[in-house]
């Protein structure tokens, strides 16, 4: 059997409207600078956490944060959460490096994520 139990919530992405005033709010509140730093992403590691900076909802559209459970079996727990009643949003695809992430909403409508990775 497949072990599908969630690593926990390690990744949370928020969309910004304005990718450099967001990055001076969210270097002052996390005390360190980007590990990332792109034009189309930043990104923050900071207490086994990974904060991130989506411009403008990016290509997936949030309007929202999105918080992401880590995953040991990506497709199992897409599995699991649709059997029990949830809708794939985003099927899971690699976003480089292995990594692979996949969205989908809850019976309320609420996008959660799942990331895994290799």
């Amino acid at each position: 059997m497949t072990d599908s139990s969630t690593q926990g919530i390690k990744t949370v992405l928020h969309p910004v409207a304005d990718l450099e005033k967001a990055k001076a709010v969210y270097t002052a509140l996390l005390g360190i600078a980007p590990q990332t730093d792109g034009s189309y992403y930043v990104g923050f590691d900071v207490a086994g956490q990974h904060i991130g900076l989506v411009p403008n909802g990016g290509p997936q559209g949030m309007s929202s944060p999105v918080a992401y459970w880590h995953v040991p079996d990506i497709e199992a727990k897409l599995a699991e959460v649709t059997a029990a009643g949830a809708t794939v949003k985003e099927p899971a695809h690699d976003v480089g490096g292995g990594r692979l992430v996949a969205t989908f909403t809850d019976t309320d409508g609420n996008v959660l994520g799942l990331v895994q990775d290799q």
